[in-house]
């Protein structure tokens, strides 16, 4: 193990439990937990601590995708995320529930693409929680495979994919699969390999810009055939 510093943005959408994966990584609570429909934060926090021995910044991203939010706003957002871990990340967590996974997380998917577009995906790591809804016997990537959009979204990601339950998982388990303890070192064995193998290749500012340009024309392009579709209403209607 070196010793780097292993630089990681965690996202996703509000609720998937991003603050409490934070803390039961830490075994702390540094990040606060905001149980409410709407985030309580919307700005990008950062904690740099040791976990068992490796070094972990940790930028924690809460209501990151809110769709309320002003495309400017999640834009600042996001250059204050990856400059918070200059040069840039090393890993990017994509926080997930066990659960259906649903229009609205599939626009999380979505969103995360445009805006860092779809080569972060090499940089990323699938963590899903609520880990207790995994059907017992079952493990992630087997529970991950039943769904063909799930399945693609961990392909892309190398099949780099694990769970976790902040809550129910905490105590000493029989099952050690379904153990914190175990599943934390498995994150941290592959959040390793990550950063040593992207040391001199993280996620910079510069790939961000060029992610902007892309979404900047994705997003002229929806506004062109929204524009196109309101003139063929109006003209049907006449």
């Amino acid at each position: 193990m070196s010793d780097l510093t292993r630089r990681i943005v965690v996202l996703g959408k509000t609720g998937a439990g991003k603050s409490s994966l934070a803390n039961t990584i830490f075994g702390e609570t540094l990040f606060e937990i905001d149980d409410s429909a709407n985030s309580g934060t919307r700005v990008c926090q950062a904690e740099t601590k040791r976990v068992n021995g490796t070094k972990l910044m940790w930028v924690d991203t809460p209501g990151f995708f809110d769709t309320s939010r002003p495309e400017e706003e999640l834009k600042s957002e996001i250059e204050k995320c990856i400059e918070k871990c200059a040069p840039g990340p090393h890993v990017f967590l994509i926080v997930l529930k066990v659960e259906k996974f649903t229009k609205q997380e599939k626009d999380v998917i979505t969103k995360i693409q445009q805006c860092f577009s779809e080569e972060a995906l090499k940089y990323a790591i699938v963590v899903f929680t609520r880990g207790d809804q995994l059907p017992e016997g079952m493990t992630i990537e087997q529970w991950v495979d039943l769904n063909p959009d799930l399945r693609n979204l961990v392909n892309k990601c190398g099949r780099r994919c694990h769970v976790i339950d902040n809550i129910k998982w905490k105590k000493d388990q029989t099952d050690e699969y379904r153990s914190n303890k175990f599943q934390v070192a498995e994150i941290l064995k592959t959040i390793d390999r990550m950063a040593d193998a992207n040391r001199t290749s993280c996620y910079t500012i510069e790939k961000l810009h060029a992610a902007y340009g892309s979404w900047a024309n994705w997003s002229v392009g929806v506004a062109g055939i929204a524009a196109l579709v309101a003139i063929a209403v109006f003209v049907a209607k006449k």
